[in-house]
């Protein structure tokens, strides 16, 4: 296992300060704390709190946005499609619980990566309406608005990092089948 650098190990400690407190809340007098090393030797490893929220939420965004990409180009039925959506979730969630929080409830912060992120966004949202149009289109799915159907499975998946337990307390495929079974069953024709 390749052992973690001094950068990324000032990204994890500030990603879980952040989800602890907010970013707002957090300093670099927080974090250099948290780490137990002297303010000033953080900018040896990054210029600023900016930088680690940017690092943060646009890896996750990129993560996400490129896993939507890959499902929607697939040759898979639109259920399977949405299926893999959850696992993308499930998986992405359950590795990065403190900064998916960030994703969520930080992303407002961003500043010179804010339009970035609200592309990344915009494409991995319309990415997944496309699927869910297609579903439509085809008879797997119901006939209903696809914003509220994408809508009310992302509030659940978006929320995972709140109440997803250690990795090792749960099967990631198991999760992901039932969510699939709970999110998915409600919208798919017989």
């Amino acid at each position: 296992m390749k052992s973690e650098t001094r950068q990324q190990e000032i990204i994890r400690v500030a990603a879980q300060l952040f989800k602890e407190k907010g970013y707002s809340a957090v300093t670099m007098r927080d974090l250099a704390k948290a780490m137990g090393i002297k303010a000033a030797s953080l900018y040896n490893h990054i210029n600023s709190k900016q930088d680690i929220l940017n690092a943060i939420i646009i890896s996750l965004a990129e993560e996400f946005t490129d896993g939507m990409k890959q499902i929607h180009l697939s040759n898979a039925s639109c259920i399977d499609k949405l299926k893999k959506i959850i696992e993308l979730h499930v998986h992405i969630s359950s590795k990065n619980s403190y900064g998916m929080a960030s994703l969520n409830n930080d992303w407002m912060h961003l500043e010179t990566q804010l339009t970035y992120y609200k592309k990344l966004r915009s494409d991995y949202e319309n990415d997944f309406k496309t699927i869910l149009k297609d579903g439509i289109k085809s008879g797997e799915i119901v006939n209903i608005k696809p914003d509220v159907m994408m809508f009310s499975i992302l509030t659940t998946l978006r929320s995972l990092y709140i109440w997803i337990p250690k990795k090792e307390d749960f099967n990631l495929q198991e999760l992901s089948n039932s969510l699939s079974h709970i999110l998915i069953e409600g919208i798919a024709k017989d």
